[in-house]
């Protein structure tokens, strides 16, 4: 890969969420400028703009907070004797155990390109099953319920600056205001309800916040349904032309009257009547959700039950309406649509799926026999790990389960008992700390590589500069393993995305038309685009849905509780989350002294009334109990929070030593966002 000269402005694309701002990025003896692009919709609306993180994500590209050389048991090695022990611990691992001996695990932040090539990596150069990446805790269930109901799964089947043109806009367990600020942009015209057991920033924009215990999601929805029904609200015309299965969700939803969801979930009837009046009164509505509904053991469900009030209202595949999901991490779109996700190939094609097999082994030049089947979802791997029946050895590629994976006291101790651990990251995160090799990791300005938004657009990221000392890209790092594994493999950028463009061809996510020069020439493609004289598809559902019938599904769900609920031992909510000016673990953002002085440390919120019940005041230290283990933060008192939950940030180690691990038996997403814990103050 070659770099632009010194002081050339090249025009890329965020390091953070799934927004994919575009910026400019412009280096000059040695100091990074970035600023804001205004051809690429989601941030350029209004002349541009970026969050504070997006300003600031040139500081970790300076020496100093990052990784430069590998490390071979914490101490500086070179690539060849790191590697070299690498390949000859993975040989003897994989004799004495097999191939799923070995796992892989990888991350929602890699390009298309490098997701791809680790899919194949693991099914081909290590042959294991044993394959999965962190976003299986981030749009697992939406990603499910959007397959049952509309047979493909986008994020947003439809441009975000769509969103403008609504009315009303509801908003399901998404904190946009923080998450990805640029999009509040898109929101200053239609009216908002916003689903949050907090009132957040996004809540305090809001015409209309419905509050509900933790856990209630499905029932709130199930409700709103049910109100819909009982008010004429529903778009008859449109359920008997575009869906179907309307009569068995009338009738399971029979018995979800205002009052028994308002005892469960605290939302006043009123307050459900004006949401339900809003959204049938409006020309044009959207229903979003965000992993506040999604991260349960009945996300799946959740998310079924607003696409359900969706497809009601009439809204999916309407122009100037829809139903969408608010993908949270980069590429957390295209990092499964392309092969590192447990049972899926390349393209979103199923791994027990004959035919995938034989198109996408085709391509990589093997028998579709050599292929293995699906493996372990995330938290199941990670599990195992170490034990007699689960892998010996694992390669992570950018991520940090240690802080972000929940009940994660235990993970630590199943990480020291593999034969090898191998991690490639940008910095020393807690995961890597553990790590026997530690290979260091280019950043987004130091590689070229395609990125798929939150919108299903595909973009291109554009080196600016080369990456310091002995850092190596994912995709060199990912050929060195494979040439170890006896693989010869290309590392160019350009040329594994055309691999990836013919294993993709003709499956769910098609990008068979998709070229580096056209998203460049167009600033992004859409998704499906099957041939290079094919537009791209920015609203694939307005003439038929991907069902074999071309009509939207309707999914019977009922609401059940959380996993855990409180007690006498344990009698609060906890509900997780982020903050502003932190990202994902935190691992690359607590190392950016302006976000650090913005956001320094993690904290307890809890209600005031239950503040003075505890004895505990603002400032003061707080231990937060549960049945898996115990974290220590300050506390912020405010009534934004209800009085029986507690909220903490997840950017910092601690939160999710607590979370439970209890799993959707659908898309296998972790509870992240509800469990039952007890505060003390520390003395």
């Amino acid at each position: 890969m070659t770099s632009p000269p010194d002081g050339a402005s090249v025009k890329t694309h965020c390091p953070y969420c799934a927004l994919q701002c575009g910026m400019t990025v412009t280096a000059r003896g040695g100091e990074v400028a970035i600023a804001p692009r205004t051809d690429i919709p989601a941030n350029g609306h209004g002349g541009g703009a970026l969050c504070q993180k997006g300003w600031t994500a040139g500081d970790l590209l300076r020496p100093g907070a990052r990784l430069t050389t590998p490390l071979l048991y914490g101490e500086p090695a070179t690539w060849e004797k790191a590697l070299d022990h690498v390949s000859r611990r993975l040989a003897a691992i994989r004799a004495e155990h097999g191939p799923d001996g070995v796992a892989v695990f990888g991350g929602g932040g890699l390009t298309n390109e490098s997701a791809y090539h680790l899919g194949k990596l693991a099914r081909v150069a290590l042959g294991t099953s044993q394959i999965d990446y962190n976003g299986r805790f981030c749009m697992s269930s939406a990603a499910a319920a959007a397959n049952r109901a509309f047979g493909l799964d986008r994020g947003l089947p439809f441009p975000l600056t769509d969103l403008a043109g609504a009315d009303v806009v509801l908003l399901a367990g998404a904190n946009v205001a923080e998450t990805m600020p640029p999009l509040v942009r898109h929101l200053g015209g239609p009216r908002l309800i916003v689903v949050d057991p907090r009132l957040t920033p996004t809540a305090k924009l809001a015409a209309l916040h419905l509050q509900p215990a933790p856990g209630t999601d499905l029932a709130l929805a199930l409700g709103l349904l049910h109100l819909l029904i009982a008010e004429g609200g529903v778009d008859a015309a449109y359920v008997a032309a575009r869906t179907s299965g309307f009569a068995a969700v009338r009738t399971s939803v029979a018995s979800w009257w205002p009052e028994r969801v308002e005892r469960i979930t605290g939302v006043p009837v009123a307050r459900m009547r004006s949401a339900v009046h809003m959204l049938k009164n409006a020309d044009n509505a959207y229903i979003l959700t965000g992993r506040g509904a999604e991260q349960h053991a009945k996300g799946t469900d959740t998310v079924s039950a607003f696409v359900n009030l969706a497809l009601a209202l009439g809204l999916p595949g309407t122009p100037g309406s829809g139903y969408g999901c608010l993908t949270g991490q980069g590429n957390g779109q295209g990092g499964r649509e392309h092969g590192q996700k447990a049972d899926q190939l390349p393209g979103y094609r199923r791994i027990d799926d004959p035919a995938a097999r034989a198109h996408v082994a085709a391509v990589w030049g093997v028998e579709p026999s050599a292929l293995p089947g699906p493996g372990r979802s995330a938290q199941e791997l990670l599990d195992v790990l170490g034990t007699a029946e689960g892998p010996r050895a694992l390669l992570l590629f950018g991520s940090n389960p240690v802080v972000s994976a929940p009940r994660s006291g235990t993970l630590a101790d199943r990480l020291r008992r593999l034969g090898l651990l191998v991690v490639a990251d940008v910095v020393l995160s807690e995961t890597a700390a553990l790590a026997d090799v530690v290979l260091p990791a280019a950043q987004w300005a130091e590689q070229d590589g395609t990125m798929t938004n939150l919108e299903g657009r595909v973009l291109l990221r554009r080196r600016a500069f080369p990456p310091p000392g002995e850092v190596r890209t994912d995709l060199e790092i990912i050929q060195g393993i494979a040439a170890g594994l006896g693989h010869t493999w290309t590392a160019s950028p350009p040329a594994v995305f055309d691999e990836l463009r013919r294993a993709s061809a003709g499956g769910v996510a098609d990008y068979a038309g998709i070229t580096y020069d056209r998203i460049a020439a167009e600033t992004g493609v859409f998704w499906p685009c099957p041939a290079e004289d094919h537009p791209g598809t920015p609203r694939p559902f307005l003439d038929r849905f991907a069902t074999p019938d071309g009509r939207a599904r309707f999914t019977p769900v009922e609401h059940r509780p959380p996993a855990e609920e409180p007690d006498d031992d344990y009698p609060v909510h906890l509900t997780t989350g982020r903050v502003l000016a932190q990202y994902q673990s935190g691992a690359q953002t607590r190392r950016v002294a302006a976000l650090v002085e913005a956001a320094p440390e993690p904290f307890v919120e809890l209600h005031p009334d239950l503040a003075a019940q505890l004895g505990i005041g603002a400032g003061d230290l707080v231990r937060v109990h549960s049945r898996r283990g115990s974290a220590e933060a300050v506390a912020r008192i405010t009534p934004a929070i209800r009085r029986d939950t507690v909220f903490m940030p997840f950017h910092w180690e601690g939160a999710n030593r607590l979370t439970s691990p209890a799993l959707d038996p659908a898309s296998r997403m972790p509870e992240f966002k509800v469990c039952a814990v007890r505060l003390e103050k520390v003395a």
